[in-house]
């Protein structure tokens, strides 16, 4: 069976690799979750006096945007509106629960793309489906759906050309006729080339829908690889990640996940062709938390030496020792490896073997030569038919990098 081409607004969007989520809205206040809401079953009266309180005023588009660009990110996704139905986007005249509204009286959405299409940033709009605000949701649907239609409208009509929409909350009725062909019809007619992803949430993760959708989700779980054989049109992969526990702010959430394992997982998810989607929280007003800003600008410094293959690289079938892997640009091989030793002495380094010899399988194409990408030292290695042994030069006294990449340059 044929496997299709991707278009280019889709190859384009693989290319993208690495992107930041961005969960905020009236919820962060409270900084117990973007759900705090619908699980800690808070009076609906009460949760709206929150938008009374909403002033944004630590929020600054430009610093979200170069904090983005300093990890290393190519695109941001920004909830626009969550489940809790408060829009951070002028929602002209449809409700006045918008941040237009509120304290804030700015146009935040308006904010966000103006900071990165100056800064070379592709913006992306997450929009929830599910509503916990909108009485018509439960009790008139099909009004509902216009409303949320004529939504995505306005996002896809006042804010010039955006990467794509970003849904979630089909999975709230996974009975309902959630009239996808008309919402898809709108952005189409005014967005033809933004990417259009409906979030399957952690029970359908990979699952393929609507034949509008550009990307499978892959949520809070490792990609798999895509099988695209008698797919009627390519389809690119996205995992979205949490830095800890809770999507939205949570200020009692001091479970972050470390550099080494964000890391590997953006290595991981490219190893099969999938985009990685990082979220942060940012807090009530705004503001990007400490530890959520050391974390992405340590992941930037990776980057730094790295980004190249991750940006450009592509699946490759070589078979490798444990996690290592192998992507492909052209005329370009990168080596990824995992856990290499350390130099150092029995006193300072625990555990480590400094250097060693790694196999890779089905390797066809003719090397003429291997280099670290941080030092530009060059590597010795042998092949033999489809195998490739390279003799990795561990990592100098002073350096871990998690994951190590080297360039091989094809003959």
């Amino acid at each position: 069976m044929s496997i299709p081409v991707a278009p280019q607004y889709i190859a384009d969007f693989e290319q993208l690799g690495f992107g930041m989520f961005v969960h905020w809205g009236l919820y962060s206040q409270l900084g117990r979750g973007e759900w705090i809401y619908h699980i800690g079953k808070l009076d609906a009266n009460e949760y709206k006096k929150l938008k009374d309180r909403f002033t944004a005023e630590d929020f600054n588009a430009e610093d979200l945007v170069l904090t983005a660009k300093r990890a290393g990110c190519k695109y941001i996704t920004l909830t626009t509106r969550h489940h809790e139905g408060f829009s951070l986007y002028d929602t002209c005249g449809l409700n006045d629960y918008d941040a237009v509204h509120s304290p804030a009286g700015r146009d935040l959405i308006r904010e966000y793309v103006d900071a990165c299409n100056k800064h070379g940033i592709v913006p992306f709009f997450y929009h929830t489906t599910l509503d916990w605000y909108n009485p018509d949701f439960e009790n008139n649907f099909d009004a509902y759906l216009e409303y949320l239609r004529q939504s995505v409208e306005i996002l896809c009509t006042n804010y010039g050309k955006i990467g794509g929409l970003w849904f979630d909350g089909n999975w709230s009725k996974p009975g309902a006729d959630w009239k996808e062909d008309a919402l898809y019809a709108t952005i189409r007619k005014h967005q033809p080339e933004a990417i259009i992803v409906n979030n399957t949430g952690l029970s359908a993760r990979g699952e393929t829908g609507n034949p509008e959708i550009d990307s499978v989700t892959f949520e809070q779980g490792h990609p798999t690889p895509m099988n695209r054989e008698g797919m009627k049109k390519y389809i690119a992969a996205e995992m979205c990640h949490t830095m800890n526990d809770h999507w939205g702010h949570a200020a009692c959430d001091f479970n972050f996940k470390s550099p080494k394992y964000l890391i590997e997982t953006l290595c991981d998810c490219r190893k099969v062709g999938a985009n990685y989607l990082l979220n942060i929280g940012p807090a009530g007003q705004g503001a990007i938390t400490p530890m959520t800003r050391a974390l992405l600008y340590t992941i930037g410094d990776w980057m730094n030496l790295y980004g190249e293959a991750i940006y450009n690289g592509r699946p490759y079938p070589a078979s490798g020792l444990g996690k290592n892997f192998i992507l492909r640009d052209g005329k370009t091989l990168y080596l990824f490896i995992y856990d290499l030793g350390r130099k150092g002495n029995e006193n300072v380094t625990v555990g480590s073997s400094y250097s060693g010899s790694y196999a890779f399988g089905n390797v066809a194409d003719t090397i003429s030569s291997i280099q670290w990408m941080d030092s530009g030292e060059a590597l010795d290695f042998v092949q033999k038919d489809s195998m490739l042994s390279v003799n990795f030069t561990g990592q100098e006294y002073g350096s871990s990098f998690c994951v190590r990449v080297a360039k091989a340059t094809l003959a």
